[in-house]
């Protein structure tokens, strides 16, 4: 399984942005996929999820802002960022679970000035 992030930048707060992800081998719509992100000194952290039959849960902070979404046609998966804060500044990071294992991409980079 391959995780191919894109969609990062740089962008004012109150601006949005659409972060994807493209999901390559052994993974379909059967499977669940997130979105988790890390900022400098912390600890890597979850932001959302979906899960097989579209189910979503979002972390408290990003709830009415985020919308994670897939595309199982393409295997790709989206988090759309609405009224970005300084505070969501981190690497985001597409995760899928595949059975017991966890597959990660290499981060794209969103950084929110004030």
């Amino acid at each position: 399984v391959q995780l191919v992030e894109s969609g990062g930048g740089l962008v004012q707060a109150g601006r949005s942005l659409r972060l994807s992800c493209a999901a390559s081998g052994t993974i379909s719509s059967m499977n669940l996929m997130a979105w988790y992100r890390q900022a400098p000194g912390k600890q890597r952290e979850f932001v959302a999820n979906i899960v097989p039959g579209g189910s979503t849960k979002y972390h408290d902070s990003v709830k009415g802002r985020f919308t994670i979404s897939r595309d199982s046609a393409k295997n790709t998966v989206y988090l759309q960022m609405n009224s970005l804060k300084p505070e969501d500044t981190a690497v985001y990071f597409c995760n899928a679970v595949v059975g017991v294992q966890w597959y990660w991409g290499q981060g794209t980079q969103v950084t929110v000035s004030s």
